[in-house]
């Protein structure tokens, strides 16, 4: 019987071990056959805008009258606008504006929000798709006859829902006080564009999809009253472009108590700044 030194004996020992390890290592990580795990694409946008820059001076004059008529430093302080409390900045940033004038106070905010999604197997695209179409789901448009079901973009409006924005409850859009008003003065108002009637155009100034403006949008339009105090309307223009949605509310509470505010005014000039937007996005 050959004689095998102790020293020898072990390093053949640890030589079989190794290669047994490796040899384990390299079954169990190839596997063939196996199903492949494919990674959905991130969102196109990774940054958001500085939200209190993003509308030009010269706009928000245009939007908010009653700051042309402030003493320049209070003038300035009031186009600084308000940014919004969030805690993650990188996903979600907003900004506010308020300006009162002898007939009438406007206000204006906007929000961004971009969309992220952790699952592996869903694209932070179609995660915004589905906070989007639910945003639009929640506005009931006339449009919508299915429950649940948002119209697919640029598809008609229905007939009815004419007084939708009476029926809703205060707080979804506006300034969050008072209940809606279903009497028939804060319905009528048809020189002041009332959705659900023809403006001066004859266009329909219902809540509605929008199209041509990002990858889908929809308007909403709220009238509200305060108890005896004056109307408060607010138009809402939500847009989503890839994984950031985008929402632009703009309302109008006059001074007298009769007065309705223009619907066609407000919507045009939101929908006008929710395009300017969506190009401040695509820098």
């Amino acid at each position: 019987m050959a004689y095998v030194p102790g020293v020898a004996l072990l390093a053949a020992l640890a030589v079989g071990c190794s290669a047994g390890s490796d040899g384990s290592a390299t079954d169990a990580d190839s596997k063939p056959g196996g199903p492949t795990v494919t990674t959905a694409p991130p969102g196109k946008y990774r940054t958001l805008p500085a939200p209190c820059r993003a509308v030009p001076s010269s706009t928000l004059k245009d939007l908010l009258p009653g700051v042309a008529e402030l003493p320049r430093q209070q003038q300035e302080k009031a186009l600084r606008g308000s940014p919004t409390i969030t805690y993650d900045t990188d996903r979600k940033v907003g900004c506010s504006w308020k300006a009162d004038a002898p007939d009438s106070s406007r206000n204006l905010s906007i929000d961004f929000e971009r969309v992220v999604s952790y699952d592996p197997l869903v694209s932070d695209d179609d995660r915004a798709r589905s906070l989007y179409v639910k945003k639009e789901n929640a506005a009931e448009l006339p449009g919508s006859s299915t429950p649940g079901t948002a119209p697919e973009k640029g598809a008609p409006t229905g007939t009815g829902g004419g007084e939708k924005g009476q029926e809703k409850e205060t707080g979804k859009a506006g300034d969050g006080t008072g209940s809606a008003d279903p009497s028939p003065s804060a319905s009528a108002g048809t020189s002041s564009g009332t959705p659900g009637t023809p403006g001066g155009g004859g266009e329909d100034l219902r809540p509605r999809v929008v199209d041509g403006l990002g990858d889908a949008a929809f308007l909403d339009d709220l009238l509200t009253r305060a108890g005896s105090t004056a109307q408060h309307r607010t138009v809402s223009v939500v847009f989503r472009t890839s994984n950031v949605i985008v929402t632009v509310r703009y309302g109008e509470q006059p001074a007298l108590v009769t007065k309705v505010p223009d619907s066609k005014e407000l919507q045009d000039k939101a929908q006008a700044l929710a395009r300017k937007l969506a190009e401040v996005i695509s820098e």
